[in-house]
Order: structure tokens, then sequence, then C-alpha cells
């Protein structure tokens, strides 16, 4: 518990409380439709993760047969949107520790910083809650990668946890107005890659965490500072004014960035997590039109929705929280993996998960054909 005089920097409980409370309601299901549609999503989970081994060539250390080299020690969890939101802010706690440690002793120090201590701790919950009932009816799924394991929200013994936020995808298929099988089978196919990525290449957990608990602790933030970004968004959210920055193109969280070294983290996180992302959507479209009857109609209409969002508020939030960037991380991601397949197939490409050495750097993304040249170049006779 990070404190001053007792107080947390942040009440987690109230987050959770706040944003459970705030969330919109999940779309209007019958109690056996919606028994059908998580039976229907474990399913299509258990399926995909077939497809994408297949496509992909990557398992878990120990192989297939193995029962500890499967990916059955990370659960998959069906969850509501309340259980998006326990496991999302479980996962900000532990990472966010070390940095809320920092801003704590600083502000110590700060006149009147045991006043900010006593109340700073509710507010702070109470925004975070807002943001977290904004983004918990957009998510469909997640490899929930750093969260603790607890009882109600299981997870492998290392840290991992796949989530399908059933409401939402209910709610964006009627949105679409797509086959909801077809649907629900496409959506696992992306995030079974991502939980196929981590338990496929068992030292990317740790590189990515120590690589953000780096960038934290070069974190130099004013802890004011940082909760205006915060205040900002959730007063959007509350029908205020939008972010200030948005006619001057807009600043997100992330931008509070201030000294080199993170500029230099940064850069590598972005690098890896386009990777990611565009890896699974990738192994997407290579499955889909072997095993989704429907996947171009899907691929067409879902991307339009991912570009355009919902409105003003909607572009505005996505700005400030920096999910524009997690949008070009898609493309510019996917691009990259197409084309290192396209030139040293798929074998050659998953040289890239050989250790953190082999992942491609910021520059590599936009060229892929850097990481091939630096990658595969021949030793020289």
């Amino acid at each position: 518990m990070t404190s001053i005089g007792g107080a947390e920097m942040v009440d987690w409980k109230l987050a959770v409380a706040t944003a459970t409370r705030l969330v919109r309601p999940g779309p209007e299901i019958g109690r056996d439709a919606a028994r059908e549609v998580v039976a229907e999503l474990r399913r299509h989970a258990k399926t995909s993760e077939e497809h994408v081994r297949g496509f992909t060539r990557m398992t878990p250390p120990g192989g297939g047969d193995d029962p500890a080299g499967t990916n059955h020690d990370t659960p998959v969890l069906i969850v509501d949107r309340a259980g998006w939101i326990k496991a999302n802010v479980a996962g900000f706690r532990a990472l966010l520790g070390p940095l809320l440690e920092k801003m704590s002793d600083r502000r110590a120090n700060v006149p009147g910083g045991a006043v900010l201590g006593a109340v700073g701790g509710k507010v702070t919950g109470v925004e975070l809650g807002m943001l977290l009932s904004f983004l918990a009816s957009r998510v469909l799924g997640q490899y929930e990668t750093f969260a603790p394991a607890t009882r109600d929200l299981p997870g492998a013994a290392g840290g991992g946890r796949l989530l399908l936020v059933a409401p939402n995808i209910v709610h964006v298929e009627r949105e679409l107005d797509v086959d909801p099988h077809d649907f629900r089978l496409w959506v696992c196919l992306h995030e079974e890659t991502h939980r196929t990525q981590f338990t496929a290449v068992p030292w990317l957990r740790d590189h990515i965490e120590g690589e953000i608990q780096s960038f934290l602790g070069e974190t130099e933030v004013d802890p004011a500072t940082l909760l205006e970004r915060v205040r900002e968004a959730a007063q959007s959210l509350a029908g205020g004014r939008p972010p200030q920055d948005e006619e001057e193109g807009g600043r997100s969280i992330v931008d509070l960035v201030q000294t080199p070294a993170q500029r230099e983290i940064l850069g590598r996180l972005t690098a890896v997590m386009s990777l990611l992302e565009g890896h699974a959507d990738y192994v997407m479209d290579g499955v889909g039109p072997a095993v989704v009857p429907s996947v171009t109609e899907i691929r067409e209409k879902f991307q339009q929705r991912r570009a355009t969002g919902a409105g003003r508020l909607d572009a505005a939030l996505r700005k400030l929280l920096g999910l524009d960037a997690k949008l070009r991380q898609y493309r510019d991601g996917e691009r990259f993996v197409r084309a290192v397949v396209d030139e040293v197939g798929m074998d050659g490409f998953n040289r890239v998960w050989t250790s953190p050495n082999t992942l491609p750097t910021k520059t590599e993304i936009a060229k892929p054909a850097d990481w091939v040249a630096r990658v595969h170049r021949k030793p020289e006779s």
C-alpha cells in the first residue's frame, strides 16, 4: 500500500466501485442466451488455440502433448464489464506500485502534502474509476499479463489470463450486424494469438515488465500534472469540457514523457506492442478465411468501426488516453509482419521471438527490410 499518513495515493477499491457503478449496462440478453454465448466463447477459445498454433508454428516449451507445456495454466475467463474492471485495477495496482511510491515520497516533502494525501487517494480513485467505466464497455478481449491471481480471477502461476468480455462482444456483433458465431470465433483468434505469444515465448512477459518498470523508474512527472491529465479525461466523461489540447492536435497521458531515457524505453515498448498487435491481426486474417466464412465482411466493418470511433467525445478521449497510438500499432505492426513473412517465410519471421535482441526497433517496424537485413544477414566468410 502506497500512502501518506495512512492514505493511499490511489483508492483502488473506490476505483472499482466507481467504475462498476458508472459503466454502461450491457446489451439486453436472456439468461439462457447469455449462457450460450459464454459456452460458445469457451469452445471458440479452445478451437482458436489449435488454429493459431498451426498457423504460427509457435508452441510453448515442452510441446503441445505435454500438459505442462500447454496454455491450460493460463485460463480463459469469460467476464462481464465489472469483471474486466476488477482485473485491470489489479493489473494497474501491480504495475504502478513503484511509481506511486516515488510520487508519494515526493508529495510528502511538499508543504501540505499530508493534507493532499488524506483526500487525493479518494479523488484519484473516483477519476480512475470514471476512465475505466469508459474503457470497460469497449474492450472485446485482453490477455491480462501482470495482475496476480485471485480466487475470483484465477491466473497462471507466473501471471497471465485471457479475458473475453462477453457483453461487449455481443454488443459489437449486433452493432456491425454480422454473423454472431463467426464474429465470436474471429475475436477469439486475435486474443488467442496474444496468449500463444506469451506462453510460447517465456521471456516475453518479464522483458515487457522490466521495460515498463524502467520507464516508470525514470518518471519525473509532477503528481499534480499527471493527475490533471486524468482529471481532464474524467471531466469530459462527466459531460464537462473536452481535453484542452484537442484543437492543437492533442496530448495523451503518455506524452508526459520527459527524459531521454524514457523516450528511448517508450520507443522500444511501442515497437514490441506494435509487433504483438500486428502479429495478432495478421494471424486473425491468415486463419480467418479457412474457418470464418464471413471474415471479409467482419474485417471490413470492424476496421471502419475501429477507425471512426463513436463521435467527438470518443475521439477526444482516445487521443488523451493514447488509444490513437494503439490503432497505429495494429496497422504498422501488421504491415511489418506481413512484409517479413513475405520475404523470409513464417519460420524466418519467428526468429523475432529468439530474444529481446531480435525484437524489431521502432524504426524497423516502419522499415521491415532493415529488420530482415539485421537478423537474417549472412555471416561474412
